[in-house]
């Protein structure tokens, strides 16, 4: 209550703010909200069997609700403030089990369907000028609209979620307009330092030098795996991923250019050890016995964007050691997906956009020898393990009904959930309803 009653505060204060500010060209204050419904339902699918951690094979209407407040204030030359107030609330399908690629990316495993508030993001960054030349920077839901210099350095500190700078792709990472399944709106087998609402708290570096960015982070982790609250205990639990991007990569014209994204990453946390749990096992593995300080999972990723005019493709892949277990983000060692987006500037609906995409995730030996032999994730756990690689397929259609309110149909198709062969295929609907102003 105390969280909300702050929340509310600042919301009427940089509000009335924003009244005065909002015809400058650099603004002071940009204000924006938005609010997302995504009702899902999956078909009855054949499942011989279940564990605890299984996609249920018959089950109602599950749907999630996000609303989010994005305020960004300038206080000084080249320094700003962000402030994201939000409330989410809702179910996702078998309360969020039995698919690693879950297909609704605006739902979180908190097991409370009442909306809660609570503070998304709070940090606050400087930019240090690297050249005289500036430009205007395009108004964004989290930014405001301000001239900058072409070559600087960023530094922020505070609470964040550390995709809002990594792993970012124009075609396939906002599961509120774009595709909604997590392994599309995120390189799966990143592993991302993350609360169970997809949050952190730390620092992040960037340098940008025109089509040029490098960033580096250093953040917290969850005290325990997909857990609430986070720590930072140095060289035992920590997350640190490095990022060197390239905009324009191949350019043709101002319609067709490439950008590529290449990143690593290290993460140490309280882990459990699979190969342990395995020779523990009796009469079945617990990856929660065998968790020590320290224990670490390192990996890469990929992404290239390819802007053809109206016709948009990307390709991303990513990969960890997948040794020990997997402690934030979702239950992928291996994962590579690509896909198209239209947009509907083809059929005169220039708003509008229709995507495709496929992905393929997969796990590690030792992940997949412990789920087989009974042992549980976070995230998935049938048992039992026939094991294959999980195959998605999306397809969704973004629908721009008035200014700000997009309707979205959405329809997946999973082939071996949660990795076992026994089990699916899946068929899931959903209709998104998304409005921003």
């Amino acid at each position: 209550m105390r969280d909300m009653k702050i929340i509310v505060l600042v919301i009427a204060i940089f509000s009335l703010q924003m009244v005065s500010a909002q015809d400058n060209t650099d603004k002071k204050l940009s204000v924006h909200f938005q609010a997302t419904v995504v009702p899902q339902y999956h078909f009855k699918f054949n499942s011989p069997y279940q564990g605890a951690n299984s996609l249920e094979p018959k089950e109602g209407v599950k749907t999630s609700l996000t609303t989010t407040f994005f305020i960004n204030y300038h206080p000084f030359k080249n320094t700003y403030i962000y402030f994201n107030p939000e409330a989410a609330g809702g179910k996702g399908l078998s309360k969020t089990l039995g698919i690693a690629g879950f297909p609704n990316g605006e739902i979180y495993r908190v097991g409370n369907p009442a909306p809660q508030p609570y503070i998304a993001r709070l940090y606050i960054e400087h930019r240090f000028p690297l050249s005289q030349r500036k430009s205007l920077q395009a108004l964004e839901p989290d930014s405001v609209k301000r001239i900058v210099p072409s070559k600087y350095i960023s530094v922020l500190a505070g609470k964040f979620s550390i995709t809002d700078f990594f792993d970012g792709s124009d075609i396939s990472h906002d599961p509120r307009m774009q595709y909604l399944n997590w392994s599309l709106m995120a390189s799966g087998a990143w592993d991302y330092p993350a609360n169970v609402r997809g949050y952190t708290m730390g620092a992040v570096a960037q340098v940008f030098l025109n089509d040029w960015k490098i960033r580096t982070a250093i953040t917290g982790v969850p005290i325990e795996a997909n857990g609430k609250e986070l720590q930072f205990k140095g060289k035992d639990a920590m997350g640190t991923a490095l990022e060197i991007e390239k905009d324009n990569f191949f350019k043709k014209n101002e319609s067709f250019f490439t950008n590529i994204h290449l990143g690593v990453f290290y993460n140490k946390a309280k882990m459990g050890d699979y190969n342990v749990a395995l020779k523990n096992a009796f009469p079945y593995p617990d990856i929660i016995s065998t968790r020590l300080y320290g224990r670490s999972k390192k990996g890469i990723y990929g992404i290239a964007d390819n802007h053809f005019g109206n016709v948009l493709h990307f390709i991303r892949a990513s990969y960890n050691d997948g040794k020990n277990e997997t402690w934030a983000f979702t239950e992928i060692d291996r994962s590579i997906a690509t896909g198209f987006s239209l947009k509907g500037n083809l059929w005169k609906r220039e708003n509008d956009m229709w995507g495709i995409a496929a992905v393929v995730n997969g796990l590690s030996s030792y992940h997949r020898n412990y789920l087989a032999a009974g042992g549980y994730g976070f995230l998935i756990g049938d048992g039992r393990l026939n094991y294959g690689t999980e195959n998605i397929i999306e397809s969704y259609y973004s629908f721009n009904a008035i200014k700000g309110l997009f309707i979205s149909p959405d329809y997946q198709f999973v082939i071996n959930p949660a990795y076992n062969k026994d089990r699916g295929p899946v068929h899931i609907v959903a209709l998104r309803i998304h409005y921003q102003l």
